[in-house]
């Protein structure tokens, strides 16, 4: 176990080692904030990444959804915002699962403080989002479940959407056409409250237990089964919460505890160590007990961390060794990690929501590995507007999901979007990308997607790029005719 260092100390040392962080990230406010002038207004929440490439976000305590569209130079901090349909009647959850499917649909299921009722509410109630119709459906919940409240979920390797019942030892699978549920996930230790669920390089899925010491399991779907994926060697868990744990390029997963520690988990060699421990702030033992992390797109990870007395929250980014401290958004004085939301941009930055309705984009320095890019193999080299096709490559859905919270909130962005270029006017445009044929992290295998064509997509030489998790490919000539 590390021993706890002084704040300052610590500060101080990171700021001497970390040349090549310090000084060069950023955070920018959104032009057009909600509530702003011409703007909708709400309190933003969880916020996903449609495959079309504009951004989808919650209003906070209510069943409003609203989507934010970059302009057309492509840049999110210039988007402007529009309210998208809202959730059936009677459905209103603030901390919920939620995934953008392979179909491009988004999915929303269970959730707590339904409509901010308080005290503490769990709903077993659901709804699938058609971007094309702009229209929620309801989803009937697994036969026989009492709850599913705040739940983890993942969208597996092929496809298949996870859900937890967070109050049992039940998962269950979805068939997203007839959205009818499959029992699945027999042998799991302790039941799924406040854990999270990590899709590993080799389709299985890693949690840490927030009820049984330092144990980790694995979910393996080719047989439905859970196993024991050895000892964290520090414990992770305090007062039954469990703080966020990313998958990174190199195949380490950054296990950040609810308690000072952080541990690292090997899918390479299915071994774990101790990582570094978080830092004691002024007003105390940093930890991220519930809260967001996102993986960079130079390979680190960032994450906020607060004490148990309050605000602020304080920024790292983790390195693969070391928690480097950051700085954090003008808001974070008064955040708190549970209160934040992270999701990567196809522009490789991460928009960041937290406390308030002020919005920040914020830009890592560095870059990403000529080995970590999407590799297109084949695409249609004239397109039209309205027009469907089909593009091929490897490494399509990024090494890893992205963003990831845990339980209460899913935004995963391991999914190939398409984005063609105007090379007259540098105009930029997203096709919309749905049914692509694997959903698998740091898979070197072919994989397939389909994309529709905007009607607005301006006419000529145009390059196009496939992006995951904010990395692009190597852009290919296209001509829209």
């Amino acid at each position: 176990m590390k021993s706890r260092i002084d704040f300052v100390e610590i500060l101080c040392l990171a700021l001497l080692t970390m040349s090549n962080i310090a000084g060069a990230q950023s955070w920018t406010p959104l032009q057009h904030q909600p509530c702003s002038a011409g703007q909708p207004c709400f309190n933003p929440g969880t916020a996903l990444l449609l495959t079309d490439g504009t951004v989808m976000v919650q209003g906070t305590f209510s069943s409003n959804w609203y989507r934010l569209t970059p302009d057309d130079s492509g840049s999110y901090v210039n988007g402007t915002w529009s309210q998208a349909a809202s959730l059936p009647a009677g459905y209103s959850p603030l901390y919920f699962a939620s995934a953008v499917l392979p179909d491009g649909r988004v999915i929303v299921e269970g959730g707590e403080y339904n409509f901010g009722i308080s005290p503490l509410t769990s709903t077993t109630l659901g709804a699938i989002y058609s971007p094309l119709s702009d229209e929620w459906t309801p989803v009937q919940p697994p036969p026989g479940w009492c709850c599913i409240s705040d739940a983890q979920s993942v969208v597996l390797a092929n496809g298949q959407f996870m859900l937890a019942n967070a109050y049992s030892e039940q998962q269950a699978l979805l068939n997203a056409t007839t959205l009818t549920w499959t029992p699945t996930g027999t042998g799991k230790a302790d039941i799924n409250d406040e854990e999270g669920w990590t899709l590993l390089p080799n389709m299985q899925v890693l949690t840490v237990d927030a009820r049984n010491g330092t144990n980790s399991e694995l979910y393996v779907p080719a047989s439905g089964k859970w196993q024991s994926a050895g000892s964290t060697i520090v414990p992770l868990s305090a007062g039954l919460e469990m703080g966020p744990a990313v998958l990174r390029p190199d195949g380490t997963v950054f296990a950040a505890g609810a308690n000072e520690h952080t541990a690292i988990y090997n899918s390479s060699t299915g071994t774990w160590s101790a990582g570094p421990d978080f830092p004691v702030s002024p007003q105390g033992q940093l930890s991220i007990g519930d809260g967001p992390a996102a993986l960079l797109i130079n390979g680190n990870v960032l994450c906020a961390a607060s004490s148990s007395a309050g605000p602020p929250s304080y920024f790292f980014e983790f390195d693969g060794s070391n928690l480097n401290p950051v700085d954090g958004p003008p808001e974070a004085s008064v955040e708190l990690p549970f209160e934040s939301r992270m999701l990567v941009l196809p522009t490789g930055q991460v928009f960041f929501v937290g406390a308030t309705t002020n919005i920040e984009i914020y830009t890592p320095s560095g870059t990403y590995r000529p080995d970590w890019v999407p590799r297109i193999q084949s695409a249609p080299s004239r397109v039209s507007p309205s027009g469907s096709y089909v593009i091929k490559g490897h490494y399509f859905n990024g090494f890893s999901q992205g963003a990831v919270y845990g339980d209460d909130a899913g935004s995963a962005t391991n999914y190939p979007l398409v984005r063609i270029t105007n090379l007259a006017t540098g105009h930029v445009f997203y096709s919309r990308t749905h049914d692509h044929s694997s959903m698998a992290v740091a898979f070197g295998g072919l994989v397939s997607t389909h994309f529709d064509v905007p009607a607005s997509q301006e006419l000529g030489p145009s390059s196009l790029v496939v992006v995951s998790n904010g990395i692009p490919s190597a852009p290919v000539a296209i001509n829209v005719e």
